[in-house]
């Protein structure tokens, strides 16, 4: 018996290891470290097409300079990040869309299973396509981009790498990502991490270098415009993201040379440990309890016998230092009274107790009967609870 154990624990842990290299890579070497590189022209359907092309682009344009080599990374190729936002990055002919939304969505909407996966590769609802495509902008590439492209095989989406040509019809979202290509109707996504060796499958076009493909990173924040080269005359424009390109404006103000590359960003950082100082107050101690909002309204203290302690705000046991305090204090002064005689000297001044907020609805309990109604100048009555109050 304990040898079939030990036979079982081998074969889990062999099965565990491959899953965990085929899923992950981290382990590969060799052959196994390269992945396929779809390389794809302006026009080509590339595999499995979702839709018939929908692109509008009558001209082809001048692709951005490219920016100066960089040193591959190691067991790669090096990796031009630019952000979704960058003046030049895409580009467009003024007033005039590059693709054809409303015709994609009758594509998508006559095929009920293509419509369902299209919307689980962009991470939507089913319901949502139409709506989801008209809120996206036309436009063209001005670099040869990669992304994660997707096909549809046998009544569902497929997954792969690709590089699009400069001058390829996409269509862009409000953080400046391309979301689908306009020949063949297959919605993208940024590309996957790979870090190993790239196994490009097509023909490269004039042009081709795999050291000047960007990839685009999406702003953290909604794009309300784009600024676009026009493609046919160099000019600037800027089209508003979910626009058709009717309500383009130029931009003559703009003074980049729409022939210099956009701007590359650097890779992000690793998680790193924070530098930053420690905040100067200690957080609460983790014996400390929960304090319940309170408001304790209590009389100008009158002269204590010799001897005896004052009252304590809060009864019960003792509170560690340090801890969060959720309790209002409003102080009123007494007026004489004929028919109230004032208290002896040797008497301690009576404290009222704390009120508790108890009320079903949480407003501010009414007062005793007993409290004193002349408050000093500008209290109309019970301060409410502080915002710490409030918060806790």
């Amino acid at each position: 018996m304990p040898s079939t154990l030990r036979r079982i624990a081998a074969a889990a842990a062999a099965l565990s290891v491959g899953a965990f290299a085929a899923g992950c890579g981290g382990g590969a070497s060799g052959a196994d470290s390269r992945q396929d590189l779809n390389l794809q022209p302006i026009a080509a359907a590339g595999p499995d097409p979702f839709t018939q092309s929908t692109a509008d682009s009558t001209a082809t344009p001048t692709p951005a300079a490219p920016a100066a080599p960089r040193s591959p990374a190691p067991g790669g190729r090096s990796t031009r990040i630019v952000s979704g936002a960058a003046p030049g990055l895409y580009g467009g002919t003024q007033s005039v869309a590059s693709c054809d939304v409303e015709k994609q969505i009758r594509f998508l909407g006559g095929d009920r299973a293509k419509n369902r996966a299209f919307a689980d590769a962009a991470g939507i609802d089913p319901g949502s396509v139409a709506s989801f495509l008209r809120g996206l902008t036309p436009v063209v590439l001005r670099n040869d981009t990669r992304v994660t492209n997707h096909g549809f095989r046998d009544g569902s989406a497929t997954s792969f790498q690709s590089v699009l040509q400069a001058g390829t019809a996409v269509l862009v979202d409000d953080h400046g990502a391309p979301r689908v290509r306009c020949a063949c109707g297959n919605p993208l996504k940024p590309p996957n991490a790979h870090q190993g060796e790239w196994n490009d499958k097509g023909k490269p076009w004039p042009g081709y270098h795999a050291d000047r493909v960007v990839v685009v990173r999406p702003t953290t924040v909604v794009i309300n415009n784009l600024i676009i080269v026009n493609i046919t005359n160099n000019t600037w424009i800027e089209r508003k993201t979910g626009d058709d390109g009717r309500r383009d404006g130029e931009r003559p103000d703009i003074q980049i040379d729409p022939d210099k590359p956009p701007v590359t960003l650097p890779p992000s950082p690793p998680a790193s440990p924070s530098t930053s100082p420690p905040i100067s107050s200690p957080p609460p101690s983790p014996d400390c309890p929960t304090p319940t909002p309170t408001v304790t309204v209590t009389e100008t203290p009158s002269p204590a016998a010799p001897g005896s302690a004052p009252p304590s705000d809060q009864p019960g046991a003792a509170t560690p230092s340090g801890c969060p305090t959720a309790t209002t204090t409003v102080t009123a002064t007494p007026s004489p009274s004929p028919s109230t005689p004032s208290p002896s000297p040797s008497t301690p001044s009576p404290v009222e107790p704390s009120i508790p907020d108890s009320s079903p609805s949480g407003d501010m309990p009414s007062l005793p009967t007993d409290m004193p109604t002349d408050l000093p100048s500008g209290d109309s009555g019970i301060v409410p609870p502080s915002p710490e109050s409030e918060n806790v």
